[in-house]
């Protein structure tokens, strides 16, 4: 392989480890680039292989975030263990169907989620939720299942879901949110990389050197996230659901 490939791809991993610390959404950068620069390889191959830069850089910006924001690990701990699983699970049936099905739904609620973001400048700031610890660990499961699977089955955009979902449901503000949700997203790389794993969909000669810059640009990432807090943080996940409405639009009308 020619080495100005590995190259370019070690610069996209670098710059979605930076972004997908701050707010997810890396992906929008890895994936593309990685489908692009690699045409003679399968898609699932491609998935597969850019796992592993993926979970690298997230578990840098989770370790930066560990020693910086409070974590909830009664929760997460939950969170994360039914995470894997259903990641693994996701990532499956991507080996068995198309998700293309999905990209138009995904297309809309995409859309209202920027419109209220936007709209409601408020959204994103601590709001105490009074939930009783049953109704906390309701939701923690559903968040973790569904997400978890969407992972694994289709990906762009999955940090944002989970930021989304710690602030709606569990009344994070953005900050919280980022750092737990990289430990959920860690969880959810790591079901899918046993599953690519064991189908032998993983090409380490790539994998490895993404990984290192995937990890540098987390932990960039993450160390620019803590010390510029909530209203910062706002901003970079508008302009990352504005790139993942930009993939899926591009998805749905243009292939």
């Amino acid at each position: 392989m020619e080495s100005y490939i590995i190259i370019l791809l070690c610069l996209a991993a670098f710059a979605a480890g930076f972004i997908d610390a701050i707010v997810g959404g890396g992906g929008l950068i890895q994936t593309p680039m990685g489908l692009i620069l690699l045409p003679n390889l399968s898609v699932s191959t491609v998935i597969g292989t850019l796992k592993i830069p993926a979970f690298s850089g997230t578990a840098v910006a989770a370790f930066q975030y560990l020693k910086n924001v409070v974590i909830q690990w009664r929760l997460l701990i939950i969170m994360m263990c039914l995470a894997v699983p259903s990641a693994f699970l996701g990532s499956t049936i991507l080996t068995l169907v198309s998700n293309d099905f999905m990209k138009p739904l995904l297309l809309i609620v995409l859309s209202l989620l920027f419109i209220y973001t936007y709209v409601k400048k408020n959204f994103g700031q601590h709001v105490a939720k009074d939930h009783s610890p049953v109704t906390q660990i309701m939701y923690a499961v559903g968040i973790s299942i569904i997400i978890g699977f969407y992972d694994g089955f289709i990906g762009p955009g999955t940090g944002s879901f989970l930021v989304v979902a710690f602030i709606a449901l569990l009344g994070f503000d953005f900050l919280h949110a980022s750092a737990n949700a990289k430990m959920v997203n860690l969880a959810t790389n790591f079901g899918s990389i046993c599953l690519f794993m064991i189908k032998g969909k993983i090409i380490w000669t790539i994998a490895i050197p993404m990984a290192i810059c995937n990890g540098i640009g987390g932990w960039a990432g993450a160390k620019l996230a803590i010390n510029k807090g909530n209203g910062f943080i706002r901003i970079f996940f508008l302009v990352v659901v504005i790139g993942t409405l930009i993939r899926f639009a591009y998805d749905v009308f243009y292939k």
